[in-house]
């Protein structure tokens, strides 16, 4: 009997714990960063990677007024491409001191957490972002993690940059790169400082993901700790990708990396010089050599860079139909597509990302409307995103299947300005085909004969 009280004593402390604990579970939300709070409702609409096509947004180029609202406006007509990933260059002020001319580059970061007041104010962005997530679609910022501005405030830490043999503040190595001074990630206040600004605009803005400029000159272990801290904000799926070539971006945790590689190739040695079709299929080989289960790369036919440096995907590849070809074989080869502001009008115009230089929205509405095609179909083709790849090209045809146990899809695109034979191989061979867009049936036998540049999705 004296136990009694003492098993009745335990028994109660129990239930008060147990009641206790489950008081708190009804509770649900738990913020991993109090000193934050979260704006809007986190987006459920943030595709797997497999399904994102990724959509560049240059705010200078995108209108005259250059601005958020411009491209709120038009995000049903982004959306009706095809695309479910808006990625915006850099927001952020940029700097004054030492500027590389014009406007200064984006890429030239003031302030970490403020918006450039040329692209409108932080409530113009949170307007952009809420109408995406209504429309289904995911916001990517540019994050400029190596380094910034001369003027920017965290120069008062002489200690977070990297500095010459003098002391003094210094590009990054290797560069020309004279407007910006370079981060010293040995410094651990500096990543913690980096990192909670990433985590400011995922809470501020209610974003879903970065695209990291430059990632090959900031350490693993940085981005390692990076992605780790935006994969803890339980709240959110996060899109992270590296604009990169170092082998080791998939082991940090980008879901995505730059597939330079492909762009490299497809430009310089198919057609510049005219190398066979087969290079292509080296890069599904090296560009995935350490990939991670669903992680991807990212592939395109133009992006700011390469514009500005390159020219015009129409000036690129040999024409309009020709950078349809080549645009053709990229969005479906393997990877995720991603497109940059006004090649789906195939404008030829020069966008210099230093200036404001607006697209003409209203030029070759035809190439508009095969964009669409191409990205359309992709969308609800299982078979395209995530089927088997078989190749069966020629030196001068890009000639592959993307195939699943419910459908078989076949890519022929002659990437040469001149007319091309292809000889059908016999696993092709026979009837059953129809052209995926125009549903006419089509029957593969003997040789093809191709026109310059043509091309075509065929399923079975």
């Amino acid at each position: 009997m004296k136990f009694k009280p003492t098993l009745m004593k335990l028994l109660l402390i129990s239930l008060v714990t147990i009641f206790s604990f489950c008081k708190k579970d009804t509770n649900t939300t738990v913020n991993p960063d109090p000193v934050y709070t979260q704006y809007g409702t986190p987006s459920a609409d943030v595709p797997k990677v497999s399904d994102a096509v990724i959509y560049q947004v240059n705010l200078r180029a995108f209108s005259a007024n250059h601005d958020f609202k411009s491209v709120t406006a038009k995000l049903d007509a982004i959306k009706d491409l095809g695309v479910n990933v808006v990625y915006l260059m850099p927001v952020y002020p940029v700097g004054v001191k030492n500027s590389a001319g014009g406007l200064g580059s984006p890429y030239s970061v003031k302030d970490y957490k403020a918006i450039n007041p040329e692209f409108g104010t932080m409530d113009d962005l949170k307007e952009l972002v809420n109408t995406a997530h209504a429309k289904g679609m995911a916001v990517m910022l540019d994050w400029v993690a190596n380094h910034t501005s001369w003027d920017n405030a965290w120069t008062a830490n002489k200690s977070w940059y990297k500095l010459d043999a003098q002391g003094n503040f210094t590009p990054p190595a290797g560069t020309n790169w004279s407007d910006v001074i370079a981060l010293d990630f040995n410094n651990k206040d500096m990543r913690a400082a980096m990192i909670d600004a990433m985590k400011y605009w995922v809470y501020n803005a209610n974003i879903d993901g970065y695209r990291c400029d430059a990632a090959d000159f900031v350490p693993l272990d940085f981005w390692k700790q990076a992605n780790d801290a935006m994969k803890a904000i339980t709240t959110h799926k996060l899109l992270m990708l590296a604009e990169g070539t170092r082998n080791d971006h998939f082991q940090a945790g980008f879901q995505m990396v730059y597939g330079m590689g492909y762009y490299s190739d497809l430009k310089s040695k198919v057609f510049d010089n005219s190398g066979s079709l087969t290079i292509l299929q080296n890069l599904n080989v090296s560009e995935y050599a350490t990939a991670k289960p669903g992680s991807q790369v990212v592939r395109y036919t133009t992006n700011h860079d390469v514009y500005l440096s390159d020219g015009s995907p129409v000036n690129i590849y040999g024409g309009k139909t020709g950078s349809m070809a080549a645009f053709l074989v990229t969005a479906y080869m393997k990877g995720v597509p991603m497109l940059y502001n006004g090649q789906e009008v195939g404008t030829t115009q020069k966008i210099d990302f230093f200036y404001n230089t607006p697209i003409d929205w209203s030029t070759n509405p035809e190439m508009t409307a095969e964009y669409k095609n191409i990205l359309n179909f992709r969308a609800g083709s299982d078979a395209v995103k995530t089927g088997d790849l078989s190749i069966y090209s020629s030196d001068n045809v890009a000639a592959f299947t993307k195939s699943n146990d419910k459908q078989k899809v076949l890519v022929i695109a002659n990437m040469r300005n001149s007319n091309a034979t292809y000889t059908i191989p016999p696993a092709l061979a026979g009837a059953g085909w129809k052209n995926a867009f125009a549903n006419a049936s089509v029957s593969l036998n003997g040789q093809l004969f191709l026109q310059p540049y043509q091309h075509m999705v065929l399923t079975q």
